[in-house]
C-alpha cells in the first residue's frame, strides 16, 4: 500500500538583530484614544517588540507633554523606532539617527520610505538607498517594502536583518491579497520575514503565519476596532494558532471528497 510522504517545517525561534522572542506579534503605538488604551491594547497582545513613530510620537522631545515611554517603558517592551511619515531616504536616515539620539544609541529601526499619502506603498528606490546609508551607519534595519520576492531578497542580501513586505496598503485592512508572492519571499530568505500592513482582522494574521512568515506586524487592525483590547487578545491567539498550523503542515486539498472513515477491511 502506498503512503504518503509528509514534511513538516522545522519550528525556530524568531531572532531578530540577535535577541530572541516569544511573541511573534509586534504591534504599533498609534491611533488610539489615549495612553491608556495604548498600553492595555499592548499588553493584551503579549507583544515584545512595539513600534514607535518618531515624527508623530513624544518619546521626550516634547517636555511637558504626555510621554509614550511612560505607557510602554523600555525596560519592558522592545522599542522599534519607524520612519512613519518619510517620503525620501534622506528623511527616513534623519529620522532614525534621531530616534538613536533619544534613545540613547538604540540601533534597531524599522525602515519605511512611502511613494504618496494615497496608497502608501512603499518607494523602493528610496527604500534602497536609505537601507543601505543605514546599515553603513551601523543601524540594524528591519524593512518594510512590497510584496516582490526581488526587492525583498535584495534587501536581505545588502544586510536588513527583517524584511516586512505589505500584505495589503497599509491601514487598508484587506489582508493578504498576494498569498503567492508572500509565501516565494518566506521561501529564499535567510532572515525573518513578516508581514507589515494591511490585516484587518485576527484570520488574516493566522493566514499569514500559515503561509511561513516569522511574524506579523500591525497597529490598525487592533486600534481601529471597535474594541481595541479585545481585538489584540484575538491577534495574540491568531498568530500562535496560525503558527502550529504551519508547524502541523496542513491537509492536503483535494478537488472531490474523501471518507474520514476508510472503508478497507470493513465487512459487508
Amino acid at each position: 500500500m502506498n503512503q504518503e510522504i509528509r514534511t513538516t517545517p522545522e519550528d525556530k525561534p524568531l531572532v531578530i538583530a540577535g535577541k530572541t522572542y516569544k511573541s511573534r506579534l509586534l504591534v504599533g503605538t498609534g491611533k488610539y484614544k489615549d495612553l491608556e488604551e495604548t498600553r492595555l491594547a499592548t499588553e493584551a497582545s503579549g507583544a515584545e517588540i512595539v513600534t514607535v513613530a518618531i515624527r508623530r510620537s513624544n518619546i521626550g522631545q516634547k517636555p511637558g507633554e504626555p510621554n509614550l515611554l511612560d505607557a510602554i517603558p523600555p525596560d519592558r517592551y522592545t522599542l522599534l523606532p519607524n520612519t512613519a511619515g518619510c517620503y525620501t531616504a534622506e528623511d527616513a536616515v534623519r529620522t532614525c539617527r534621531l530616534a538613536r539620539e533619544l534613545l540613547d544609541g538604540h540601533d534597531l529601526v524599522k525602515l519605511e520610505v512611502l511613494a504618496d499619502d494615497k496608497t502608501l506603498f512603499p518607494d523602493i528606490v528610496q527604500t534602497y538607498a536609505a537601507a543601505e546609508q543605514l546599515i553603513n551607519d551601523g543601524f540594524k534595519v528591519m524593512v518594510y517594502t512590497n510584496d516582490d520576492p526581488i526587492a525583498a531578497k535584495r534587501l536581505e542580501l545588502m544586510g536588513c536583518v527583517a524584511v516586512m513586505p505589505l500584505a495589503a496598503p497599509i491601514g487598508s485592512g484587506l489582508g493578504i491579497r498576494n498569498p503567492y508572492n508572500i509565501r516565494t519571499i518566506v521561501e529564499n530568505a535567510e532572515v525573518p520575514i513578516l508581514v507589515d500592513a494591511g490585516v484587518g482582522t485576527a484570520s488574516d494574521a493566522a493566514v499569514a503565519m500559515e503561509l511561513g512568515c516569522d511574524g506579523v506586524l500591525m497597529n490598525t487592525a487592533i486600534a481601529g476596532a471597535q474594541k481595541p483590547i479585545l481585538m489584540a487578545s484575538a491577534m495574540r491567539k491568531a498568530i500562535e494558532a496560525g503558527r502550529e498550523a504551519y508547524l502541523a503542515g496542513r491537509m492536503p486539498r483535494r478537488r472531490f471528497a474523501n471518507a474520514s472513515s476508510p472503508l478497507d477491511g470493513l465487512f459487508f
